[in-house]
């Protein structure tokens, strides 16, 4: 299962519908209202630590960069839910269709082996097909260069197999540096407020407030990051596995190419020795 470019941008534009109906949703700083006051009892402050980890009160602790730490959080889970699904043995070489290239090649079914290979969609049969495909339309061609054909093949399918899970490595050292980021904004707006202030004895309470607030950005990056790069390199390892196998798998599949290629020389060899009316 490939992810394509349109899929790709259709995901990205749902979850910017998303989080535009959570912002729907979220009170505004000038209503008054707390995400968290109003559901405290009465006589009790509101707990600042769960207004801030309230949804609500992330937002507005953390202001504009919420929203792409957001993004970031739910593109990170919609990653690791695809390449669970997409990254395994049956997308890459499966024993099915090496069973049956094993039994075409065999029989010198070249054309019903490339109906196979348009029938799966995995990393081997579109080596197989690539290298069936020059093979037929140049039948003059050596087994080298059709070798050379199937390695350059080989290495393109490998090089979108872990281009596909950088993705993913990508967000992991993205989300890191926009938690910073807003972290370092946060702190310039506080120290700019603080400044500002007429009252004599608030500017510890002030600052202590605009900060912690402001590390929540970093805190929510980290957050996002860590597990982020975590699957990145697990999914890199299962890659890694995988494209040993598809390896193995074609070097079976061109050894048996090989045989033919030599029987195939051998009786036009016999022809060629052969009694000439």
């Amino acid at each position: 299962m490939r992810l394509s470019p349109h899929t790709f941008w259709l995901v990205i534009g749902l979850l910017f519908v998303a989080l535009a109906g959570l912002d729907a949703q979220v009170p505004s700083p000038a209503s008054g209202q707390q995400p968290s006051a109003a559901l405290a009892p009465a006589g009790q402050a509101a707990n600042p630590y769960a207004a801030a980890l309230s949804l609500g009160g992330f937002i507005q602790s953390t202001g504009i960069m919420a929203y792409p730490l957001i993004l970031l959080s739910m593109i990170t889970l919609f990653f690791i839910v695809l390449f669970t699904f997409t990254v395994r043995q049956g997308t890459v070489v499966s024993d099915a269709f090496m069973n049956s290239a094993d039994a075409l090649i065999r029989k010198q079914d070249f054309l019903g082996l490339l109906a196979v290979c348009n029938r799966h969609n995995e990393c081997i049969a579109r080596i197989t097909a690539k290298t069936l495909d020059f093979a037929t339309r140049n039948p003059t061609a050596s087994f080298e260069e059709v070798k050379e054909v199937t390695e350059a093949e080989g290495n393109r399918q490998s090089s979108l197999l872990l281009a596909r899970i950088a993705y993913l490595g990508d967000v992991g050292a993205v989300a890191p540096m926009l938690g910073l980021l807003g972290t370092t904004l946060g702190m310039i707006t506080t120290f700019h407020e603080i400044s500002n202030t007429q009252y004599a004895g608030s500017n510890h309470l002030g600052l202590a407030q605009g900060v912690s607030e402001a590390l929540l950005c970093t805190a929510s990056g980290l957050v996002i990051g860590i597990p982020a790069l975590i699957f990145y390199a697990i999914f890199r390892g299962r890659v890694n596995r995988l494209i040993s196998e598809m390896e193995a798998a074609m070097t079976h599949i061109m050894a048996l190419l090989a045989v033919q290629y030599k029987r195939a020389a051998r009786a036009a060899a016999s022809r060629a020795d052969g009694p000439v009316a």
